[in-house]
């Protein structure tokens, strides 16, 4: 028989069970945006004063009288024919995308063809290639250096090389551009504290030359002091595949330095070879890594097949026609010999070089206005018949952001005619031309 005190218990569950669900049915939430009443919201402006910015620039198709030496096309391959006919024909038998990353459906015979010929070219054990670029050397660096280890750069380094370097997470040491002898002292300093032991992997990061700066890299510097100091070097070859050396192989070619100094090569194919993507190149260790561990191979569609053949068929031109890589040469030290006779601007940039960076002399203007100014020197000679560039950064995200400058690109097209014209044209329009002085400064 039930106890007073059990019926007692019962009735309070009874009861608190019933007050629960009541108040719970009662308040039932109804989502406002499911009803038929208008609600107010005043939403918070993402920049709470008015700032007054140029507008970008427009680039539309360049009129074929028109001078480019903006575009890095180095050889010219982008107006080359065969080429052109080359990617329409593998267009037609592949279509337009590969549909996939390279491990899932995305790879076809002539990405393989490609990766092939550039182990060849390069004389290498493989290379692997990627479908952008700048996510080349960005995958690259994080495939191989991690939380705890540490890494030495330049510190001129372009933006792709400093997102790999953040993606990481390694310890990141900045030595003065170019300088080998502050790199000594960052090394030894690092080595006196201990940084640089057997546990703990460290790798060295140079371009062989220096998007930012048109300046090349003292190599046979860099590499003794790697091996002294037993740090595994990354070099990014993407302005000197096709450019430097005999047959175009890159720094290490026109340096004389043994391929198997260098642990990892990577390199751009949107210059010299005209199409896009990128590629790494080395032992087969090495590139087997990152085919497991490149983030931009593993989960990015792979290089469009018709860009591939572009890629092939260039290579193709600069193996049977070495030749125009002396061309090149001329005009790069042509156009050097030419930009140190302006009146108003002083550049940067190796003679070897097919980067120039133009900066204004003796500027006491801020750099938005510096910027402005370039750009309207940039106008004035789009009208005169010359295309040109002004280089663009992530101000607020650029580590060391570079001064403001006009990015030059020598190419086999280039005559004495055009390069007098484009030197004529600069000068002219500094006179010609003023910085918005309405534009504050940031």
């Amino acid at each position: 028989m039930m106890s007073w005190w059990t019926f007692v218990i019962a009735i309070q569950v009874i009861l608190g069970s019933t007050y629960f669900l009541w108040t719970r049915r009662s308040k039932k939430y109804q989502d406002p945006l499911m009803t038929d009443q208008p609600i107010e919201w005043n939403p918070v402006p993402l920049v709470e004063y008015d700032v007054e910015v140029e507008e970008p620039p427009i680039m539309g198709k360049i009129d074929e009288n028109v001078l480019n030496v903006g575009a890095t096309s180095f050889l010219c391959f982008d107006k080359e024919e065969t080429i052109v006919e080359d990617a329409i024909t593998s267009l037609h038998k592949y279509g337009v995308g590969s549909c996939g990353p390279r491990g899932f459906y995305g790879t076809i015979d002539v990405h393989l063809e490609l990766e092939e010929r550039l182990a060849k070219f390069l004389e290498v054990e493989e290379t692997c290639v990627y479908s952008y670029g700048f996510s080349t050397i960005a995958s690259a660096i994080p495939a191989y250096a991690k939380k705890g280890d540490i890494i030495f750069a330049d510190e001129a380094v372009w933006f792709a090389i400093q997102q790999g370097i953040e993606a990481s997470r390694s310890t990141a040491h900045y030595f003065k551009h170019n300088d080998a002898k502050d790199l000594e002292r960052l090394l030894s300093e690092a080595a006196q504290k201990k940084e640089l032991n057997p546990k703990r992997r460290a790798f060295l990061i140079v371009e062989a030359i220096y998007f930012n700066t048109g300046e090349m890299c003292p190599l046979k510097q860099v590499v003794e002091l790697a091996r002294r100091f037993k740090l595994r070097i990354i070099l990014d070859e993407s302005l000197t595949i096709g450019v430097l050396g005999k047959h175009g192989r890159g720094i290490t070619e026109h340096l004389k330095i043994p391929r198997d100094e260098i642990d990892l090569i990577v390199g751009s194919l949107e210059h010299s070879f005209a199409t896009i993507g990128g590629f790494c190149a080395g032992t087969h260790f090495i590139v087997e890594h990152q085919r497991l561990s490149g983030l931009g191979y593993c989960f990015s569609a792979s290089l469009p097949p018709m860009l591939t053949q572009a890629a092939i068929s260039a290579l193709d031109i600069l193996e049977e026609k070495p030749e125009i890589l002396r061309e090149l040469d001329d005009n790069s030290r042509k156009l050097n010999r030419a930009l140190a006779q302006l009146k108003h601007f002083t550049f940067r940039g190796d003679e070897a070089s097919p980067i120039k960076h133009i900066y204004l002399k003796n500027s006491e203007l801020t750099d938005r206005l510096k910027h402005s100014y370039l750009r309207g020197i940039a106008d004035y000679c789009m009208k005169g018949g010359v295309a040109i560039a002004v280089a663009a950064y992530l101000r607020d995200a650029e580590r060391n952001c570079p001064e403001p400058s006009i990015r030059l690109a020598s190419s086999r097209k280039l005559n004495d005619e055009s390069i007098s014209m484009i030197c004529r044209l600069l000068d002219e329009a500094h006179e010609h031309v003023t910085p918005k002085a309405d534009l504050q400064a940031l």
